[in-house]
Formats: structure tokens, sequence, C-alpha cells
């Protein structure tokens, strides 16, 4: 009986993977990057038994059915790499909302792939942890390295995988992520990917990523803050855009996440260095300038629907704990 505890951090995307290519390898329509989120964490133990079958609990409470067949599948291929039998228990804890657009499959996915392949005696490169943990959540493969990260489309399902574009220190940003709302979403990230296409804004947006790529890496190479901010804002509004027109239609925001989106442009346009982003769900992460964080911390408190604010700086890599 092997045991192995490992945690990792979400992460926030720039340039947005929405729609997949192939449903089964999570192989996406387009590459991503993001920025892994320090101080949120996601810490996963993995234990392989000679139980009947796989359980899995979070944050203390015991997950069937679907969610368990997600974990399960993850244990399936790691148990054909490593030649194995036994069945696992996995017990997993977070300490920021679930299913709230803060990437806490990611997060889940990334400590599952590094724990249970360590459990299982396998010592497997950081891009066959990417790939490994993409087959649970796609931007699970985000989370397993460090600091700012490009997740590349690849031809397949044996590219498909992220690596570091920069280290965390790097860039000095500080993600403030208003909460408007922290409760599980009714339509998750898996069902939205599956109708990505039915938006007939789709096509066009996946055939402009390659531009909005080149120009998110060359901001955060270059340290470009307005140009950063610009680009991101852009990426999340043509994402939600298609969220919006899909079949059925995806509406994430919130009364309180378009008065944000006001704000922000308000504050940018005076001097603040700001800018936001939306994943699938209500909550705003706003990007700024580590220096500017309490100020935009307090603003952000400050407006109305605005329940918490979570601060977190660039994170590193998943890792056994």
């Amino acid at each position: 009986m092997t045991t192995k505890t490992a945690q990792a951090n979400p992460n926030i995307a720039f340039i947005k993977y929405w729609g997949n290519r192939d449903n089964n390898l999570r192989l996406p329509v387009n590459g991503s990057i993001s920025m892994n989120l320090d101080g949120l964490f996601t810490r996963t133990t993995v234990t392989f038994n000679s139980s009947k079958q796989d359980s899995l609990t979070i944050n203390d409470h015991a997950v069937l059915g679907k969610g368990l067949e997600r974990v399960s599948s993850i244990l399936d291929l790691v148990r054909e790499m490593a030649n194995i039998n036994e069945r696992a228990e996995v017990s997993s804890t977070n300490n920021f909302p679930a299913g709230a657009g803060i990437a806490s499959s990611a997060a889940a996915f990334a400590a599952l792939a590094l724990a249970s392949s360590h459990a299982a005696g396998l010592t497997l490169s950081e891009a066959q942890l990417s790939r490994l943990a993409r087959r649970g959540s796609g931007s699970a493969s985000r989370s397993i390295p460090s600091g700012f990260v490009e997740w590349k489309m690849g031809t397949g399902d044996d590219d498909s995988v992220a690596e570091s574009i920069a280290p965390p220190e790097h860039w000095d940003l500080t993600d403030c992520i208003a909460i408007v709302n922290a409760s599980h979403k009714k339509t998750g990230s898996t069902e939205g990917h599956a109708i990505a296409g039915t938006s007939p804004l789709q096509n066009a947006r996946v055939e402009d990523t390659p531009r909005r790529l080149d120009i998110c890496r060359n901001t955060i190479l270059k340290k470009d803050f307005e140009a950063f901010a610009n680009i991101i804002e852009h990426d999340s509004d043509v994402m939600h855009s298609v969220m919006m027109t899909s079949n059925p239609p995806l509406m994430y925001w919130q009364a309180a996440t378009v008065g944000i989106f006001h704000a922000v442009r308000e504050w940018r346009a005076n001097g603040l260095p700001v800018g936001y982003t939306v994943d699938a769900g209500a909550n705003v992460h706003v990007l700024c300038l580590t220096e500017k964080a309490k100020e935009v911390e307090k603003r952000l408190r400050e407006l109305p629907g605005v329940e918490n604010v979570l601060v977190a700086k660039v994170g590193g890599a998943a890792q056994v704990v």
C-alpha cells in the first residue's frame, strides 16, 4: 500500500481554452496562456490498496457518479502505465471555492496526476504529467509547470502539453479575484466545451487565436502592462461572446460582473495598472502590478455585489508534499 500527497495551484487563463477537437483526449481547438495562482491550492492524497473500487472524498464529502468516474479514468491511465491493478482511495481538499470559475478542476487534476503517478511508483517528466492532467481537465495541463505557462494545442495526444514561458519571479503581477458568486455554477466547463462549436462566432475566435497568443506572450516577456491588459480583456470578452451565442446559450456574467468591467476600465483610463479576465463563471480576475494590489483589493471590495476578494501572486509548479 503506497500513499502520496501532491499540491497544485489553480491557474487563470489570459488567452482562453474553449472547445475541444477531441473531447475524450481533451485536445483543444486552440492554444492558451495562463498564470498559476500562488496561495490557492488543491491538496490531494492517493493511496493504492486492496479495496474493490476507487473512492473519492472532496473536502470530507464522499463523491460518487460523474465526479468519481472522471477521477477513476485518470487512475486507470496510471494503473496501465505502472502495470498495477490496485484500486485507490483519493482524498482532496481545496482552500478556495470549487466550480465557481477559479479553475478548481485544473488544480484538482494536476494534483491527482502528480500524487497518483508517484503513489504508483512512476517517475513522469513534466510533459508527461501535463499530458496526464490534461485528460482529466484541459486546463489542468497548465497547473503542472511553474509561473507563466503556455499550453500548445499540439498535433495529437503526445504533444498537446503545457510548458513554462517565464518563472514566477519574472513579473510581479497579482490577481485580485472579485467573488460575486461562490456557489457551484449550473453548467460546468466540460459541458460548455462540448457546445462551443454551436456558436457562429467560435470559428472566428479560433482562427484569430494565434495572433492573440503572440501578443499576449510578448506582453508577458516584455512586461508591457497596458498591452497585456488590453489583450486579456479582449480575449475574455471574445470567449464569453461565444458562450452567450452557443446553443443552449451560457450566460455566466451577473450584474456585479459587468459592474467590475466598467470600474476596471475606468481605473485604467485614470492611470491605475489593472485589467480583467473571466473564466467560466461570474467571478472576475483583476490583474495588476503587485505594488498596486492593496489599492485594487480595497477598491474591488467597495463595489456593489462583491462578496469577497481573494489575492494571489504568481504561483509555482505542482509538487509532491
